[in-house]
């Protein structure tokens, strides 16, 4: 990785930057809870025009990952969560594999998997997934010839760290509270 600061890469110098500017907009003291919300270059994500869910299947989310991210409403939901946080590098490799399972044509298949491979699994990818040694050694064997199931090792592995991390804060934050009111 990245050792004193003089040998620093420029890429590592740019991203200790962007941490450090993101930092000090964290610790700025909110006014309000709008104030939390950080501006970005993208326009912001909302969630999918179809009906609200009910309070019961709001509150199965609580328990259920898959539930959550088979609703478009609560995957938009939880997908601001994670961008208010700066981690839907998780969220957004998940989704890419889903995309990536309804894909028919060998040559497209090959062309996204290594979007993919670059995007999230190497070494100092831009949006880095964070997955063992061996899930990402089993991965990149996976892609010598890829196939639908080229990425299920490290999807599942992302998709029980959200389960375990991402999914309670989610029900913690002041998005799903406004949710179950």
């Amino acid at each position: 990785m990245c050792k004193g600061l003089a040998a620093l890469p420029h890429s590592c110098l740019e991203r200790a930057k962007e941490i450090k500017i993101k930092l000090g907009i964290l610790l700025q003291k909110p006014d309000s809870a709008l104030d939390l919300v950080i501006p970005c270059n993208e326009k912001p994500e909302k969630p999918a025009k179809t009906q609200k869910p009910s309070l019961d299947e709001i509150l199965q989310w609580r328990d259920s990952l898959d539930k959550l991210l088979q609703n478009n409403y609560g995957l938009a939901s939880f997908k601001s969560f994670l961008k208010s946080e700066f981690s839907e590098e998780n969220l957004e490799f998940w989704i890419a594999c889903e995309d990536y399972k309804k894909i028919k044509s060998p040559a497209k298949m090959a062309e996204k998997a290594k979007e993919i491979y670059e995007e999230f699994i190497q070494t100092e990818a831009p949006k880095e997934v964070n997955i063992d040694h061996f899930t990402k050694d089993i991965t990149m064997k996976n892609l010598v010839e890829p196939s639908l199931s080229s990425f299920d090792v490290a999807q599942k592995r992302i998709h029980a760290l959200m389960e375990k991390d991402s999914l309670p804060r989610f029900v913690r934050s002041g998005f799903y509270q406004e949710l179950v009111k």
